[in-house]
């Protein structure tokens, strides 16, 4: 499994129309073949700054997307919205998961 990982600044007050904006691209992201799973994830001291992991079945289907003019039309929103981005791929080794919290007292 290939999990690229982008992480973003938010321009100021954006944050909200970043959250749908991206909420709006991973949906269809989502369909694409060989996407396994996208999160949005939010740094607690600075929330300007977020994380977006995806995960791929292999490094070709990830680049064929990546490449895509499909791929464009769908994050043109995201890039609007931000003062910059870094981006990283990994190839995913191992994971373990834990148990699920039966409630949300547990998490």
């Amino acid at each position: 499994m290939i999990r690229a990982e982008l992480r973003m600044r938010v321009r100021p007050g954006c944050e909200d129309a970043f959250e749908r904006a991206w909420r709006e691209a991973a949906e269809e992201i989502a369909q694409v073949a060989g996407n396994l799973g996208q999160a949005l994830i939010r740094d607690l001291t600075d929330p300007r700054t977020y994380v977006i992991t995806s995960d791929w079945a292999d490094r070709q289907r990830l680049e064929a997307f990546g490449g895509s003019d499909y791929r464009e039309r769908l994050t043109t929103a995201l890039r609007d919205l931000r003062e910059d981005a870094q981006r990283r791929v990994y190839e995913v080794r191992d994971a373990i998961t834990g148990p699920c919290p039966t409630s949300t007292e547990d998490a």
